[in-house]
């Protein structure tokens, strides 16, 4: 494990605040096995303690599908879904605060973590958070387009003829192309955006600048080892997803702390 020294979230010095990257190390596809195992123990030690955060991802993801029968917008149902899934690394701060104070021998405790809310780092937290909600809501207008030119204004009236149509059609065939590229578009930005910025200001006192742009280098960095851990994290939430999204109440504070053992092997 790499060791720190960083001091709690709400009490470390200012540092890297010109906005430039800080130094990222190249990974291998061990390395994601080493996370994704470290996640495991991680969630394995404190699972009490995710119990609410965990169930965020599902709950929402049952109101929206919910929303979706109820408001007659079904051909949204997938986006949003699929979209969520854009959110996850805001709702997982909390998990990387555990990780951090797990590393270092500190409480874990919820109010431990709660105490993020007087990091000095929150706003740039918030500002992430935003784009990654904005960039959520830009894929749901996408996704709505590529419907609208594929199947035109035909609503499906159960999920049935839903999946008939898309299944049976080549227009339905081309939306699941057309909407799969871009969607991996969006999923790919909000990687790059999010990975390491996240835990990056939850351990250390940067800027959001430095916090994007490191997260983006260590994505350069490694290409595909990164686009491996994408996929990997798509298998794992579209396995959690089934049945009803309950699946997930595990696997998103096991990539919550996966995450944040990526962060460490990737940032000097």
């Amino acid at each position: 494990m790499i060791p720190s020294t960083i001091q709690p979230a709400y009490a470390r010095p200012e540092t890297a605040f010109g906005g430039v990257a800080l130094r990222v190390r190249r990974i291998s596809a061990a390395d994601l096995v080493d996370c994704l195992r470290a996640g495991v123990s991680d969630f394995l030690r404190h699972p009490s303690q995710l119990i609410f955060l965990a169930l965020i991802y599902p709950i929402v993801g049952l109101f929206l599908a919910r929303l979706s029968f109820g408001q007659d917008v079904l051909p949204l149902l997938f986006p949003l879904v699929a979209g969520f899934a854009l959110l996850g690394p805001l709702t997982a701060v909390g998990l990387y605060e555990m990780s951090r104070r797990r590393e270092e021998g500190l409480p874990t405790g919820w109010d431990h973590v709660f105490a993020l809310a007087r990091s000095p780092a929150i706003l740039s937290i918030a500002a992430i958070g935003c784009m990654l909600v904005a960039t959520f809501l830009l894929w749901l207008v996408a996704a709505l387009e590529i419907y609208r030119a594929t199947l035109g204004s035909y609503v499906p009236p159960t999920l049935a003829a839903f999946a008939r149509e898309i299944l049976a059609t080549r227009e339905g065939w081309m939306l699941i192309l057309v909407g799969n590229g871009v969607g991996l578009g969006f999923a790919l930005f909000a990687m790059c955006l999010s990975v390491v910025s996240l835990p990056l200001l939850v351990d250390r006192n940067v800027s959001t600048a430095t916090a994007v742009r490191t997260s983006f280098s260590a994505v350069r960095a490694n290409p595909v080892v990164m686009a491996l851990w994408g996929l990997i994290v798509a298998v794992l939430l579209a396995l959690g997803s089934l049945p009803f999204f309950i699946g997930l109440a595990v696997v998103l504070p096991v990539l919550g702390h996966a995450t944040w053992h990526l962060y460490r092997r990737l940032v000097v």
